[in-house]
């Protein structure tokens, strides 16, 4: 029995299994793939389409029910931990997917993972449940304002340059955290700063709405905020600083256009202040070149103001030069007809046309120039002032080759020829060391300073086969030396023409001196020379050193760098020989302005010659980008040397007189006339003494060493009578010094620079002799001195020579014989020692000399000045007094001759009559005419020099005396007589 109860319930069990399994047959379905939506802050996802699951095994129970949803990971990995799928309704199969905590969008915005549901199976416990595919679910976390907006910086700045408008000056940003493109944008920016002349777009660019004045406002500061799509507000707002600089243009910065220079200053800069302004324009290279124009400074610049011979003797150049274009003079006629022009320096400036402008320098000259060991030296000028060519002269004669100096000389038994000449640009040497023998050759140089029409010195030095050119101090080494092969031989003879070169001689025909007469063949001269010529020598002999051409050229003013050790790495500094031109390079801009700032002026010379020089800076610089390279325009100004401190050349240690025995100056040597010459330059200039406690200004002078340049002794009146008298000086210490003199009778010139006391030696042993049986009563000498070729000069020193004669000498000169005693009796050495005081007496003795007639005239005439003055006081006493006596009706007083005048005034020609002895011839008489001799002497008015004795006739002395007075006094005719009676009795 047991055993079928076991076997009914097996079998029911079996039964109740296959029954089951048919019942859930299905398995759930969902959607392949949802979107959903999450709020931020939220755990509700919102899914299209929405989430239900359905089963076809409904409506059945358990099998077509949905127990719940499984959530898997995503394709990433993740999301399944932060979202749960709940079954909402087991029968529908709805259900709802939830975040398990709030969701950030700012950290993650999209979440993707995968569901699957699942049935309840066939019974309650979910046994023989079934699931569904799996379906993706892409999240989308929706963001919300939650963040303000967030300055990237709390300030900005900017500096624009003034007087424009700019589209953007500065960009502010601002950031919102929120994720979403509508909180996360930022809308619109807002200067909350009111009245800026700023304005901002949405984008945060700021501009100004109108030109800015640094002037007015040099910073502007305002504030602004940001605004996201959400109308959030920034959390803290933003300052905005605007700098306004000052309108940049490019270029130097501190140019001065004049520069004052006072003489004496020794080097200046130019640019002391000077900087270069690129406006941030980047350039990697720069040039800048400063020019100085002293090409109408004399030769080329400022140099010393003496003459070609005094500076080769300044400079220590060996002597014996021959100058082959001398000032024109008997002696050297040869440049006679050859037009000069004016020259600021004391050099003579010759002019040559081209045609028929030649200088035939004589064969006396040329005979000292032999050898071929020489030195030819010249200044030139191509093109010179005021030449005109020829009407002859074509377009192609100009190309030709133009001579400067062509010469044929005679050596030991051969002759030589060169030519010195220039065509175009090319400076050329022709020589041929031996007409007979030898071939020529010819050494060319290429050279810019040939034709540049500017003042250029040229030194040759030719020891052949060697020839050494200087331009400016400058040597230059020919650029092609060669063979002229088969020319025709120079005559052997011996010439030299300046200007020019002759034809062979079957062609040559006569000419005139130095011109071609209008009419004649005009090729006897050939390759006329067309420029200025100037100190042109020719030394024979061993060639100048390099130190002295250097000298002989050198500028004593020129353009210069202050410091080369202060300049800066990657600069170059180059000036040219005659420091006219300097030129800088660098790349960096700091360096370079401080370079700029280096650059002097200089000029050593004592007395600058004033004027103007103009100046120039041209800049040139290089840049990266080169379409949009900066470009400079060129600078100009000039540079003033003011009038230097003129010094004051003091002749002194000579007296106004010079007295000495007339035999003295009869000696074979004569009398030196400024045996105790001194000579003092000094310099007088202005000093502060503010400083010192004083008031205004005062002049100082300081004593210098000068050099002089010239003296001159020159007699006043009337030239000198070479028969008679002559002027002497020492030739031996002149030609050592190797000054020179010009003896003339109407001066003597003394030329050279020398110092000072050179000078005061040479003129020391100026001597004045006389000829035997030529004295006279005086001689005047005028000695002055200069310096600087005659620009600064001395004080005039006037020497008046007396000549002292014996009293036999005076009676056969001047004096008849009759008058003889009185005059001895009368010069009596004891009463006229005053009278010579200014004059120097050696050995003076009882009876031997007499003054000068002109020294003692205008003492006595002084004395008798003063004299009359002190009379003409009294006589107006007394006339007011006799005036007194008549109004009171005192008798006495108007019938008696008021004397008080004749009390102080006593005749010298009575007081020396008096002395010996002689009377009056009648009484009654002299009553008479001493009344109109009172009335002669009383007068207030100043007698003429006539009545003291002098060596001139006392007749016609006496005769001037009374008709001088008379005129004065309107005397009649009748008592003039009497009067001149009266003292030609007395004498």
């Amino acid at each position: 029995m047991d055993r079928m109860n076991f076997l009914s319930f097996f079998l029911l069990c079996l039964t109740s299994v296959a029954s089951g399994n048919k019942a859930n047959k299905h398995k759930p379905w969902i959607e392949t793939e949802y979107q959903g939506i999450v709020m931020e802050n939220d755990n509700t996802v919102l899914l299209n389409p929405p989430l239900f699951a359905l089963d076809k095994d409904a409506p059945l129970h358990y099998a077509g029910e949905i127990c719940g949803f499984r959530v898997h990971n995503g394709p990433s990995g993740s999301g399944s931990v932060q979202f749960e799928a709940v079954v909402l309704d087991r029968s529908t199969g709805e259900g709802l997917v939830r975040s398990k905590e709030p969701l950030d969008c700012e950290s993650q915005r999209e979440h993707s993972f995968t569901i699957q549901a699942y049935d309840c199976g066939e019974g309650p416990d979910g046994v023989n449940s079934k699931k569904s595919h799996k379906a993706t679910v892409h999240v989308r976390v929706n963001d919300v304002n939650e963040f303000s907006p967030v300055f990237v910086e709390r300030r900005y700045e900017a500096s624009v340059p003034e007087g424009r408008l700019f589209d953007r000056i500065v960009r502010v940003e601002a950031l919102d955290a929120d994720c979403s493109p509508q909180y996360s944008q930022i809308c619109f920016y807002d200067i909350i700063t009111p009245n800026v002349p700023f304005a901002i777009d949405n984008d945060g660019n700021i501009k100004n709405t109108e030109p800015l004045d640094s002037k007015r406002q040099r910073v502007h500061t305002f504030w602004v905020t940001a605004f996201d799509c959400g109308k959030n507000r920034a959390q803290a707002d933003a300052q905005v600083v605007v700098t306004v600089k000052p309108s940049c243009k490019p270029g130097w910065i501190g140019w001065t256009k004049r520069v004052e220079y006072t003489p004496g200053s020794g080097s200046i800069p130019l640019f002391p202040s000077l900087h270069l302004e690129t406006c941030e324009e980047t350039v990697w290279n720069i040039q800048a070149t400063v020019e100085l124009q002293t090409g109408h400074i004399g030769k080329g610049c400022d140099r010393d103001s003496y003459s070609d011979r005094s500076v080769r003797r300044l400079c220590g150049a060996v002597r014996g030069e021959v100058d082959l274009l001398p000032p024109p003079s008997p002696a050297a006629n040869w440049t006679s007809a050859l037009p000069t022009l004016p020259s600021s320096d004391s050099s003579l400036v010759f002019s040559f046309n081209g045609s028929n402008h030649v200088a035939v320098v004589p064969d006396s000259v040329v005979s000292a120039l032999s050898g071929d060991h020489f030195t030819l030296q010249l200044w030139m000028r191509r093109g010179g002032a005021n030449i005109q060519p020829t009407t002859t002269q074509t377009r192609g004669n100009r190309k030709e080759e133009e001579t400067i100096v062509c010469s044929t000389v005679k050596n030991d038994d051969s002759f030589s020829h060169y030519s010195l000449s220039v065509h175009g640009c090319r400076l050329s040497l022709f020589y041929w060391p031996d007409v007979s023998a030898a071939r020529p050759v010819k050494f060319l140089w290429k050279l810019e300073q040939v034709c540049d029409s500017e003042w250029h010195h040229l030194s040759l030095s030719v020891q052949f086969p060697s020839v050494t050119l200087y331009v400016d101090g400058v040597t230059f080494d020919p650029a092609l030396i060669h063979d002229n092969g088969a020319i025709p031989n120079p005559a052997p003879r011996q010439r030299m023409l300046i200007g020019a070169c002759w034809e062979p001689e079957e062609k040559q025909k006569e000419i005139l001196n130095n011109t071609i007469p209008e009419g004649k063949d005009s090729v006897k001269y050939v390759g006329g020379y067309h420029g200025l010529l100037s100190g042109v020598t020719v030394r024979p002999g061993s060639v100048e050193p390099h130190s002295v051409v250097e000298c002989l050229y050198a500028c004593r003013e020129g353009l210069d760098f202050g410091d080369l050790e202060t300049l800066g790495s990657g600069m170059k500094v180059h000036v040219n020989p005659s420091q006219s031109v300097l030129v800088l390079e660098g790349d960096d801009i700091e360096s370079f302005n401080r370079a700029v700032q280096q650059v002097t002026y200089r000029n050593s010379l004592r007395f600058a010659t004033p004027g103007v020089r103009p100046l120039k800076l041209t800049t040139s610089l290089r840049c990266f980008n080169e379409e949009s390279c900066l470009s400079l325009k060129q600078l100009e100004g000039y540079l003033v040397v003011l009038q230097p401190d003129a010094p004051q050349i003091s002749l002194s240690g000579v007296g106004p007189h010079l007295a000495r025995p007339a035999p003295e100056f009869e000696g074979p040597r004569g009398i030196p006339l400024f045996p105790e010459l001194r000579i003092v330059c000094s310099l007088s200039h202005a000093v502060n003494t503010a400083a010192q406690g004083m008031e205004g200004g005062a002049l100082m002078s300081d004593a210098v060493a000068h050099t002089l340049d010239g003296c001159e002794v020159q007699p006043l009146g009337e030239e000198l009578n070479p028969e008679r008298e002559e002027l002497l000086v020492d030739m031996v210490l002149v030609r050592e010094r190797g000054l020179e003199i010009i003896n003339t009778t109407a001066y003597i010139a003394i030329t050279g620079a020398e110092s000072i006391s050179v000078y005061e030696d040479v003129l020391r042993s100026v001597h004045y002799r006389l000829a035997k049986g030529s004295a006279r009563f005086e001689r005047r000498f005028r000695l002055s001195c200069s310096e600087m070729n005659g620009r600064y000069t001395s004080n005039e020193l006037t020497l008046e020579v007396n000549f002292l004669h014996s009293v036999h000498s005076l009676d056969s000169l001047y004096q008849p014989s009759h008058l003889l005693a009185s005059q001895q009796q009368f010069l009596h050495p004891s009463h006229h020692a005053g009278e010579l005081s200014g004059h120097v007496l050696p050995n003076p003795h009882r009876n031997s000399v007499v003054p000068g007639a002109a020294t003692v005239i205008i003492m006595v005439c002084v004395g008798f000045l003063v004299v009359m003055v002190i009379l003409g006081v009294f006589r107006i006493r007394s006339i007011h007094r006799r005036g007194e006596g008549a109004r009171g009706g005192g008798k006495e007083g108007s019938s008696q001759w008021d004397d008080s005048a004749l009390t102080i005034i006593v005749n010298p020609m009575e007081s020396y009559e008096s002395r010996m002895g002689i009377s009056a011839d009648t009484e009654g008489e002299a009553e008479e005419d001493e009344e109109v001799a009172v009335l002669l002497l009383t007068s207030p008015l100043p007698l003429p020099p006539c009545l003291l004795p002098s060596p001139l006739p006392l007749c016609l002395l006496l005769s001037v005396c009374v008709a001088y007075q008379c005129a004065v006094l309107n005397l009649s005719v009748n008592k003039a007589c009497r009067f001149l009676s009266v003292m030609l009795r007395r004498k």
